[in-house]
């Protein structure tokens, strides 16, 4: 199987490149900065930034047109709107790496994989992507509902060429990045997983052609929960 895994240098990115290296397959990944690669990987890390479309154009129609079987973006760029204003950058990075990069990225591998009539295409959201909009709610949510609805859009082009899309929706996985972005300690996340669970649910949901894989269960709970508040009150949690 020839895999290509777009933000795979790093955390749950990685994590899949090195399981699917260790069951034999072909893994390329791809990212800012391939030299965060361990040598020992087993795969091949190349260097793209999904912000860069004609990059992204140039390395994928070079690359699927050797053929691909799997290809999955972990690529997202996350910001805390609530500790640091938004500036114009920020704001086009996050749209540009979460949803316009994640749609030419799909566009370009489907049509590899209606030419071959087999292929999957995976896209991690997050279960900020299952909050509904409400007053004060972030861009970051908004970009991960996006990615929901790429994914679902594409399932159902495909589904009759007998393309699988699928979409991870993981809650808090203890990551470098989550860590970073807590101090050094995200253990007080609520249900946080870690890399290594992560990685064997997200590759048990691709293995089993799942159209939505969300963990761990408890944050579907609570994310059902938060979604039945009344908006008065999310206006005022702004």
């Amino acid at each position: 199987m020839r895999v290509l895994i777009v933000g795979g240098t790093s955390g749950i990115g990685l994590g899949l490149a090195r399981h699917y290296a260790a069951e034999g397959q072909d893994v390329t990944v791809c990212g800012r900065d391939p030299g965060r690669v361990p040598v020992d990987a087993g795969v091949k890390a190349v260097r793209l930034d999904i912000t860069d479309r004609a990059a992204v154009e140039r390395f994928m129609g070079d690359f699927v047109s050797q053929g691909i079987d799997l290809l999955l973006v972990a690529a997202g760029f996350y910001f805390n709107h609530r500790s640091h204003a938004l500036d114009a950058a920020t704001t086009l990075r996050m749209l540009q790496t979460n949803v316009s990069g994640l749609a030419q990225v799909f566009e370009l591998g489907a049509a590899a994989m209606l030419a071959r009539g087999s292929g999957q295409l995976v896209a991690i959201s997050s279960v900020a992507g299952l909050l509904r909009d409400h007053p004060g709610a972030s861009l970051y949510s908004a970009t991960k509902r996006s990615v929901l609805s790429i994914c679902d859009s594409y399932r159902n082009a495909l589904a009759p060429f007998g393309i699988v899309v699928t979409a991870i929706v993981p809650g808090y996985v203890d990551t470098a990045a989550l860590r970073t972005l807590n101090g050094g300690d995200a253990s007080r996340k609520p249900f946080l997983v870690s890399e290594a669970q992560a990685v064997a649910r997200i590759a048990r949901a691709i293995a089993e052609r799942q159209a939505v894989c969300v963990f761990p269960w408890q944050m579907r709970w609570l994310i059902a929960v938060a979604n039945l508040l009344p908006r008065t009150l999310l206006r005022l949690r702004r």
